[in-house]
């Protein structure tokens, strides 16, 4: 009877403390439902800002681009890094990382009873999710309500994505020191290569860095990037991950001091296609890049023997797809003394001889000529005009493929004075190339020559069309596009541009090379300012150019000494044997004899005359007045010699360099003269009528 009163008031309380712990939790609840509430969305924005990057048609990185900001944080993949580096961060970072939601309240609890134990933070409870959260959103401080908001955000994670997902967007983000983020820029830079394969001390140290990324910094700080790499190392030890073998040998490793560059291949063609799509973060070229940058490499060789100031330009396109396989806008796109920078795959420059090949494709094309046609090399002349070959000597009747495979100008004119200059430039322009025609006047017989202007990537296509029976390519650049439709343009018809393959296979190669396995064909612009040579076979088309991206003149700058022996080396690259064109029907094989009579000679519907009727006046063809010329020189003195070039006038010739002859009595038109120092020198020639001409010259 005496117990009732006892009872109530002990009831009472038990109701009002589970009131109470009933109203904590449901205000605790209401609390927390607010500042998720006051959070808003998860901003995924950061994760979008990444580094553009052009790739290779098998994916095979080129070159990156820093963002806006000026950081490193290039798309990346769990598959794209070694599984050991995941094991190694997982064990060290987050070990129920596959079980928890995204807080892990064990390592909570722990992180708590140490600071209570230790009156200091001795382990920390944040999970991989957790760490994600606050590179997603990162503050500076470090409260209560930071962390609880990265707990948050962490659970959010969690529901919204797949674990991958969430590695993915911690190996993307993670701070590696300075300007780099993420495990892909970091394994580039500090290693030289893609995180797909990683030594254990390589992996260590990338998971080592991100905690305090620049206080362990390799490339300042090395004993503290060790140290904190050998602690990654025993953990993952002590987890089971290495063994203790794998772990010294680890630790004795060597910590890279110094951040490598990122790589740098086809950077001309990285460029162009960043600048015609900038808002994508991913563009896959057509591009080898094993190809590229063993054409690089070669570029580099050659540019260093040639000289300085000189650059270089190789393309690559592949004749069924028309898809660009290597694009080598320069030998060194640092080089500053070579203009580096300069795409000289896209600049307009003069071919030479490079285009008479189309002249032939369309004489053949239109029943004028045939190869083994009768042409005349002799002197000739038509109103003005009077073309010469390129060593100044006549070879008398030729048939129309040795004319070719010699380069011989006077037959090429004679087939163009025949077919007209506007029909050929109507031709190469209805191909769908480029052309610059000069301003002062109308198009006349030297367009054949190169009296125009085109770039190695036209010039290129044109032969890579006389390698698909005269069909032009469309050329194509992107592997990521959409297919393009094929060009209906044609440069010839199929049996002319075999009779150009078949010539062109036979014209004789460059020293040390094979003949008979590719036609190709060199050119020399007027003034030794550009060598080019243009080979293909029945897969590939390859261009080369050569010369100074300013236009300066080079002595001895011939395509067939210069440009073609890096065709012939380039050719080998491939990696695979030269395969002839098929053979079209209705091709005419015949010897001279037997040939048609109208197509035994050419057939002359305007009359040439000859120059022994008519005198060309005397002129200095080369160097030009006024012209700058750079030549060789070792210990101060000029060791190179300048050609010296005359047109028109009477044989013999007497060259002289300031009032001094220098050579006397020559019949060729050409000379050659060793300078003895720099500067300005008055180079005149004499012919045998007491014509004369004089050109004032710089040496350099």
């Amino acid at each position: 009877m005496t117990s009732a009163p006892a009872t109530a008031p002990k009831g009472r309380r038990s109701i009002v403390c589970a009131v109470a712990v009933a109203g904590l939790v449901a205000f605790s609840a209401f609390a927390l439902w607010r500042f998720v509430d006051a959070l808003g969305p998860l901003d995924l924005r950061t994760s979008d800002a990444r580094s553009p990057i052009v790739v290779d048609r098998d994916e095979r990185l080129l070159r990156p681009f820093a963002t806006p900001e000026g950081r490193w944080r290039l798309p990346v993949d769990v598959a794209d890094v070694d599984p050991r580096y995941l094991a190694m961060l997982i064990a060290y970072e987050d070990a129920r990382f596959a079980r928890h939601s995204g807080v892990d309240a064990l390592a909570l609890l722990r992180a708590a009873g140490q600071l209570m134990t230790s009156g200091g933070i001795v382990s920390g409870g944040s999970t991989l999710t957790m760490q994600v959260a606050r590179l997603l959103e990162p503050r500076e401080e470090r409260s209560f309500t930071a962390k609880l908001r990265q707990m948050v955000r962490a659970v959010q994670l969690e529901r919204r994505f797949s674990k991958d997902e969430i590695l993915r967007l911690y190996l993307l983000l993670a701070p590696f020191g300075g300007n780099l983020e993420g495990a892909r820029a970091a394994s580039l830079s500090y290693f030289g290569r893609e995180p797909k394969r990683l030594s254990f001390a390589e992996s260590a140290l990338l998971v080592a860095l991100p905690q305090s990324p620049e206080l362990r910094r390799p490339d300042r700080n090395v004993n503290a990037a060790r140290k904190a790499r050998d602690r990654v190392l025993e953990r993952a030890r002590q987890n089971g991950v290495i063994n203790r073998a794998e772990a010294d040998a680890a630790k004795a490793e060597p910590v890279p001091q110094l951040r490598r560059p990122f790589p740098m291949i086809a950077a001309h063609a990285a460029e162009a296609a960043l600048a015609e799509l900038p808002a994508a973060t991913t563009h896959r070229l057509t591009i080898d890049a094993r190809l590229q940058t063993s054409l690089e490499q070669l570029a580099r060789e050659r540019a260093e023997r040639l000289g300085n100031k000189l650059s270089l330009a190789i393309l690559v396109i592949d004749n069924a797809t028309g898809q660009v396989r290597a694009q080598v806008g320069s030998p060194n796109y640092m080089s500053r003394e070579r203009a580096g920078a300069i795409d000289m795959t896209r600049a307009i420059r003069s071919p030479g001889s490079a285009l008479k090949p189309f002249i032939y494709a369309l004489a053949f094309e239109n029943g004028l000529a045939h190869p083994e046609t009768l042409l005349d090399d002799r002197p000739s002349r038509y109103g003005s005009y009077q073309p010469e070959n390129f060593d100044l000597a006549f070879q008398g009747t030729v048939t129309a493929r040795k004319a070719l495979q010699f380069s011989l100008n006077v037959p090429a004119v004679e087939l163009l004075n025949e077919l007209g200059p506007a029909r050929f430039l109507a031709r190469l322009q209805q191909s769908d190339v480029s052309l610059e025609m000069p301003k002062e006047a109308a198009p006349g017989l030297a367009v054949g020559l190169g009296g125009l202007g085109i770039t190695l990537t036209d010039l290129t296509r044109l032969y890579a069309g006389l390698a698909r029976g005269g069909a032009m390519p469309a050329l194509v650049r992107r592997a990521d596009a959409a297919p393009v439709a094929p060009s209906q343009r044609r440069i010839a018809d199929s049996v002319a541009a075999w009779y150009v393959y078949d010539i062109l296979r036979g014209a004789p190669p460059p020293d040390n090379a094979l003949a008979g396995r590719i036609a190709f064909k060199t050119g020399t612009s007027y003034g030794y300012r550009d060598a080019w040579a243009a080979g293909y076979d029945r897969h590939f088309t390859i261009g080369v150019w050569v010369g100074r991206p300013d236009g300066t003149a080079v002595p001895g700058l011939i395509g067939r000494i210069v440009a073609a022996p890096i065709l012939f080396d380039a050719y080998g690259r491939l990696n695979r044997e030269p395969e002839p064109l098929v053979t079209p029907p209705f091709t005419l094989q015949a010897t001279t004899a037997t040939l048609p009579p109208p197509l035994r000679h050419v057939r002359h519907d305007v009359p040439k005359t000859l120059a022994a009727t008519i005198d060309a006046p005397l002129r200095i063809a080369f160097p030009l007045d006024g012209s700058r010329v750079e030549l060789e020189r070792q210990n101060g003195r000029v060791v190179a010699s300048l050609a010296l070039k005359a047109s028109g006038g009477a044989p013999p010739l007497t060259w002289m360099v300031d009032g001094a002859p220098v050579q006397a009595g020559s019949l060729r038109r050409e000379a050659v003269w060793n300078p003895e120092g720099a500067g300005f020198v008055r180079l005149s020639v004499i012919d045998a009528r007491g014509a004369t001409d004089t050109v004032m010259v710089r040496i350099d």
